[in-house]
């Protein structure tokens, strides 16, 4: 996954451009990706595909010639969908078109302009302080024009043809953690599946404008969604956040409630603020879409900053954060209702050799207590998942427990769960 994020890392991603299908082009090495291109002006909801931007160089140069700010040496430096500028400026003509973090001095920000024609350079304050009164010359060889939004879809075919959603952004330039790590972690989860009870979608879409396109052009399949995800920040040193659907009770918000019990964690409520959550939360969809993260957006320094590198980001903390989501996909694919074909008393376990079956497990009471609690609460109302949160049991082992109960003819299933 680190490797990814490396690979990744120096292209110069938007909304639109020449660097997502460069970023796609890479994760589909990985994966089979269904790549989707849509043209300029088509109408998606409320919003219209923008014109295509990209860039090939930018710089000031100062008198001497030398590169003061240098596309080259930072895809930061240069204001998303910048239009095209060949001029030469003194430093207060140039300075209302200059973005930098004051607070961060060392740090050059990341900043956008979708929806308005301007340009601007991002630089670190330090670089500014250094800059005399010029002239400058001040280059930014970029295109707007028509052109195509581009998104891609992986889809991981299950029994049935409920669809379980993974959205990750690819629009931004090199911010690892904001983009980069959460493309890596959902490639590596979807290559971790195998012949699953749900059909997986993984979504590769630029931030808010490729999410509401991919649901202007899906409206007849989000009634097949039954949990969703946004992953973002999945990369850095800070404990897992959840964020909950809109609806604060769906499966995959008490699916996540589970996972992260014996984990440090955050658990917040929805706010229509965020990632693409609040795309699929939309009061329309209300699609039961949660969000995953680790520290969320906002709430690090190097956030939307040059800080957040390469280095910012761990193997070990996306190994984590990967870990937790296929825990999740656990829940989901093993949560059902059962009914208990013995109910009146407590069924001999030890004549149907389950008991036996547990000699010399290191876990021995923990996997007695949930066939206990699974023998208890299965009337057909309550799920595995409900057994877990109940007993305070891992879910892995009361699935177990579920799974020797039915082999030895003292349950069935009469339900899915999640």
């Amino acid at each position: 996954m680190h490797a990814l994020v490396e690979r990744l890392y120096p292209l110069c991603r938007s909304i639109t451009g020449d660097g997502v299908r460069a970023t796609l082009e890479i994760v589909g090495e990985h994966l089979e990706l269904d790549v989707h291109e849509v043209p300029t002006g088509t109408q998606v909801l409320d919003w219209t595909i923008p014109k295509e931007w990209n860039i090939r160089d930018a710089y000031i140069k100062d008198r001497a010639g030398n590169r003061v700010v240098d596309f080259q040496r930072s895809n930061l430096h240069v204001v998303g969908y910048s239009v095209p500028v060949s001029a030469t400026m003194t430093l207060a003509e140039l300075r209302p078109h200059l973005h930098t973090l004051p607070a961060q001095p060392g740090l050059v920000p990341y900043r956008t302009s979708y929806y308005a024609e301007t340009w601007g350079f991002c630089l670190s304050q330090d670089t500014l302080d250094g800059m005399d009164e010029g002239p400058y010359e001040v280059v930014i060889d970029s295109t707007l024009a028509d052109g195509h939004l581009t998104y891609a879809e992986h889809v991981v075919p299950g029994r049935t043809d409920d669809e379980v959603l993974i959205s990750c952004h690819v629009c931004h330039p090199s911010l690892a953690n904001d983009n980069l790590a959460g493309i890596a972690v959902a490639t590596a989860l979807a290559g971790r599946l195998k012949e699953p009870r749900f059909t997986y979608r993984f979504l590769f879409a630029p931030g808010t404008i490729g999410a509401i396109t991919w649901l202007a052009r899906n409206r007849e399949r989000t009634g097949r969604v039954r949990h969703g995800l946004t992953l973002a920040c999945a990369g850095d040193a800070g404990a897992l956040t959840y964020k909950r659907s809109r609806r604060g009770d769906a499966p995959i918000d008490r699916a996540m409630a589970l996972v992260l019990r014996d984990r440090p964690h955050t658990v917040v409520d929805f706010s229509p603020y965020g990632y693409d959550e609040r795309q699929f939360c939309s009061p329309g969809f209300n699609l039961p879409v949660g969000s995953l993260t680790r520290t969320p957006y906002a709430g690090y320094p190097e956030y939307h900053t040059s800080g957040d590198d390469v280095g910012f980001v761990s193997p070990r903390a996306m190994a984590d954060t990967l870990e937790a989501l296929w825990a999740a996909v656990e829940v989901l694919e093993h949560d059902g209702r059962y009914e208990n074909l013995s109910p009146y008393g407590e069924p001999q376990l030890g004549r149907r050799g389950l008991y036996g079956s547990l000699g010399g497990r290191s876990d021995t009471k923990q996997a007695q207590m949930a066939m206990l609690w699974v023998l208890n609460l299965s009337d057909g109302e309550h799920s595995l998942m409900d057994v877990t949160g109940r007993s305070g049991l891992p879910f892995r082992a009361v699935a177990e427990a579920a799974a020797a109960l039915e082999g030895a003819g003292l349950l069935k299933r009469v339900g899915e769960g999640a």
